[in-house]
């Protein structure tokens, strides 16, 4: 919550009652009421930081932008073109041309005081750093999937959250449509009988590098901070490959591939429709092949299965190979299919079921995170959620890429073999870290 100096710098409500209490009756404070019904005063809204302005980051900005109840007023990216564009369309919608603030590092943004939320959608190998980062700066947080490269880094952000007491929003956005919360709710709330398989899949090998230049070093362009992109990833030199979708989804220094990057959505909605997928002791096995481009090199295909001691079986595979994507619940008395394009099922009229007693229900995944920094409680979907759906699809990989079948308890988060243990960190770069 801010308000606003003359000076153009936004101070938020928190820090300016406890500053400057004795200010709060003063007549330019605009009450609510002055504005009209259902508007909200300045000195209410939510300030709002963007760390990380690409696709993902500016449609995340785009979609918060016309909330009545929160202004945008700082943006963060290592690409000078980029956090500008990303200014300007801010400054733009708001009609006031140089308000928000434009950075290179995240760092100067989590400093500001006068930020109370930020949204962080990097690189995937950044936004463990930069979400404990936050969690310990007093920053609530929309950060995008997945939660990290590693199990490690996941684990890191939900302690952070909990620690600092910070709301935080998974973007794991299938949570806030109809569809999923039905098939869901269908299966949790017994419709389809006594469910004993999901089957989940997400893109693969269909995705390949954009950029078809070469593969050897090439020049950093002009207004690139590459270090700080590559931040705690190896420092390697410079190809486009790095900064061109998909190119760095399947670099295994910034990604941990589709598998977790893609798969944490449909993995999430597995796990939102049978929570024992992350309460039940299983044997894991994966079937996998990587990619063998000389810059490209994190996985391609596979073909998980996931026995659980309480004889749930779950599949997880690539789209095609051979299950459809999506998430399927296969119960003794029906089955569900939930994709982002539709819902199917059988019998049909399971579709028709009066839910009674269902899962949070919410319509707007940017929206809901605002009502929850509002009133403090957990959105649709909190770190827990984010951290399981992100850890099912590292688990998987990690069984791929060692080729042999492992046991994983979720109490302990741990293996039953420590050449696989030791895949659940990584290494980061000095001097960055997540403690």
């Amino acid at each position: 919550m801010m308000i606003r100096h003359d000076t153009g710098k936004y101070v938020t409500r928190r820090r300016f009652v406890r500053r400057c209490s004795a200010l709060l009756a003063a007549p330019w404070i605009v009450p609510a009421a002055a504005l009209g019904r259902g508007a909200t005063a300045p000195s209410e809204r939510i300030a709002l930081g963007f760390i990380g302005t690409g696709g993902r980051g500016t449609s995340n900005m785009r979609a918060l932008l016309t909330a009545p109840d929160a202004r945008v007023v700082a943006v963060c990216d290592v690409r000078r073109d980029a956090r500008q564009r990303a200014a300007g369309v801010v400054d733009k919608h708001y009609e006031a041309d140089g308000a928000c603030r434009a950075y290179n590092d995240f760092r100067e943004l989590l400093d500001r005081d006068d930020v109370d939320a930020v949204v962080i959608s990097p690189q995937d190998h950044w936004h463990a750093p930069i979400a404990v980062a936050a969690a310990r700066a007093g920053k609530d947080m929309y950060c995008e999937k997945p939660l990290g490269v590693a199990v490690t880094e996941s684990q890191a952000i939900r302690r952070a959250v909990r620690r600092y007491g910070r709301v935080f929003q998974t973007g794991t956005q299938q949570r806030s449509d109809p569809k999923f919360r039905l098939a869901c709710n269908l299966a949790r709330l017994g419709h389809l009988g006594k469910v004993h398989t999901v089957e989940v899949a997400a893109p693969g090998p269909r995705y390949q590098p954009k950029y078809q230049g070469p593969t050897t070093p090439q020049p950093v362009p002009d207004g690139f901070d590459y270090d700080l992109y590559v931040g705690p990833a190896p420092l390697k030199p410079f190809t486009p490959y790095c900064i061109d979708w998909p190119g760095w989804y399947l670099i295994d220094d910034y990604c941990a591939g589709f598998i977790v990057n893609w798969g944490v959505h449909h993995l999430d909605i597995a796990h939102w429709g049978m929570p024992s997928i992350w309460q039940t002791p299983c044997r894991i096995t994966c079937r996998s092949t990587y990619r063998t481009h000389p810059i490209c090199n994190n996985i391609d295909a596979w073909q998980a299965k996931f026995v659980f001691d309480d004889g749930l079986t779950m599949h997880f595979t690539d789209t095609g190979n051979p299950l459809k994507q999506g998430a399927r619940f296969v119960g003794d008395e029906g089955w569900v299919h939930v994709n982002r394009q539709a819902v199917e099922a059988e019998p049909a009229s399971l579709l028709e079921v009066p839910i009674r007693g269902g899962l949070y229900e919410s319509s707007h995944h940017q929206i809901d995170f605002l009502k929850r920094v509002r009133d403090r409680n957990d959105p649709v979907s909190p770190v827990e959620a984010g951290h399981v759906a992100t850890c099912l699809g590292m688990i998987a990989e990690i069984a791929g890429r060692l080729q042999r079948a492992l046991r994983w308890d979720p109490a302990a988060e741990r293996f039953d073999d420590d050449e696989a243990n030791r895949l659940l960190t990584r290494p980061l770069r000095a001097p960055w870290g997540v403690v």
